[in-house]
């Protein structure tokens, strides 16, 4: 809808009619009254406004409709003596103006651009609040997050190399991924690499491959990580780990963009984007000589620090409830909701093992409760077993889900004297999922 605003009756009715013949919608007003009146309660796609008006400037009825709505063009139609002015209201932000008498022509056209620019800034802005929510709902909503997501959203347009660090659990795996997603590389592909589960034997050859021949047990060539990550995003995890002579070979890769597969003095392209995660500082390691000053410099273009869960406990609520729902579809569970009182707990927890920690009890907990609403007696079993497996030193310090999946299991089937219904209905699962557990754990066999 365009909002035609001119107090010459006879030029404004003129237009109207043109305009609808052209297929828009028109509202018109004579005067700054009836526009701010039609501006404020029908928001139209665009203005046509006349510079001088009856009760006010027209510059004074922009303004105030820019304060109201700055994302609606405004194109200005004004005699050939108000020019000037048109120019100075441009600069403050209006489309584009026209002199009188317009040429019918041209303020079709211009006004068209001006419509399909709105729908294009709009079309951008809500691809933005979906992308918002699209990684507030994989990374929260806390404002330690949401500055993260904003610097995430940045540098994953560019090529740079990041590091990302943070505690075991804090979800670097996913923001590597949506840096990749997000990226121009997002077609290609996405390889991930744990160094610390490679024997430092095996890392210079997992990363860049070997001939055939090149070792023994080299039956056949190989391509490495490097190779099959090309035109894509090699994600390093527990870059921490990497050793001395697998560094100054990574540092070549980087400044020379590509690799030598052991056993070959043939060179490959490697067109990749290195992101890497930490869950050490690096620039202590490089301070200490243990880390490659110069490699930090190229692997860390760009840094990222995900904060552990307790520095946001805002964002417990909603991963709380997320894992809920999660486990609850994969155990074929009726649990509404959690209540007030076991979130109280949750957020009170220090969470040593951040989001993997969480996932871990609300699982445990949902389990083990009847159904209905989580309840803090559900968690506070489960939150103390935490507490004393960290206080022991205990790895991982958590116990795990099978753990209590297997004792749970167990204890319903010792109550129901071994009839796997009954045991089901007190576990509130279905029998399928009962029998698989069943077969899993090899109860069966005790």
């Amino acid at each position: 809808m365009v909002l035609l605003v001119d107090d010459e009756n006879r030029i404004r009715d003129n237009l109207a009619e043109l305009l609808e013949m052209k297929g828009f919608a028109v509202i018109t007003a004579a005067d700054g009254a009836a526009a701010m009146k039609y501006f404020s309660r029908e928001r139209p796609a665009s203005v046509l406004l006349d510079m001088n008006l009856p009760d006010r400037s027209g510059m004074e009825v922009f303004r105030e409709m820019k304060a109201l709505d700055a994302a609606v063009p405004v194109i200005f139609v004004t005699a050939y003596g108000d020019i000037p002015l048109a120019v100075e209201a441009i600069k403050e932000g209006a489309y584009d103006f026209i002199a009188k008498p317009p040429d019918f022509d041209r303020l079709v056209i211009t006004l068209r651009r001006a419509l399909e620019k709105r729908q294009l800034e709009k079309n951008v802005r809500d691809l933005n609040a979906a992308y918002q929510t699209s990684l507030e709902s994989m990374l929260g909503s806390s404002h330690l997050i949401r500055e993260i997501i904003s610097q995430l959203k940045q540098v994953a347009l560019s090529d740079y190399a990041v590091i990302i660090q943070g505690e075991t659990g804090t979800g670097k795996t996913c923001l590597a991924n949506m840096i990749h997603n997000l990226s121009r590389r997002a077609s290609g592909p996405f390889v991930k690499v744990s160094i610390g589960s490679i024997p430092d034997t095996l890392v210079e050859s997992e990363l860049f491959g070997f001939e055939k021949g090149a070792f023994t047990g080299a039956d056949r060539l190989r391509k490495g990580y490097f190779e099959c990550a090309d035109g894509g995003t090699i994600f390093l995890d527990d870059m921490d780990n990497i050793n001395p002579f697998v560094q100054g070979k990574l540092l070549s890769v980087i400044e020379d963009k590509r690799i030598y597969r052991i056993g070959s003095t043939k060179a490959v392209p490697a067109d990749v984007r290195i992101v890497s995660a930490t869950n050490r500082d690096l620039s202590q390691g490089a301070s200490t000589g243990v880390f490659r000053q110069d490699l930090l410099f190229r692997l860390g273009e760009f840094v990222l620090h995900l904060p552990p869960l307790r520095e946001r406990a805002e964002d417990i609520p909603f991963f709380s409830r997320k894992f809920l729902i999660e486990t609850c579809a994969e155990l074929s569970k009726q649990i509404g909701d959690i209540s007030p009182e076991a979130l109280t707990i949750l957020k009170a927890y220090s969470w040593p093992g951040n989001l993997r920690q969480l996932k871990n009890v609300i699982r445990r907990a949902v389990l083990l409760s009847p159904g209905g609403t989580l309840q803090a007696d559900n968690l506070q079993l489960v939150i103390e077993i935490e507490s004393r497996s960290h206080q022991a030193g205990a790895q991982a310090a958590t116990l795990s889900i099978k753990d209590a999946e297997k004792a749970a299991i167990r204890r319903a089937l010792e109550q129901s004297g071994g009839k796997r219904t009954k045991a089901a209905a007190l576990l509130q699962i279905d029998y399928k999922t009962l029998l698989r557990k069943i077969k899993e754990y090899e109860l069966d066999k005790t």
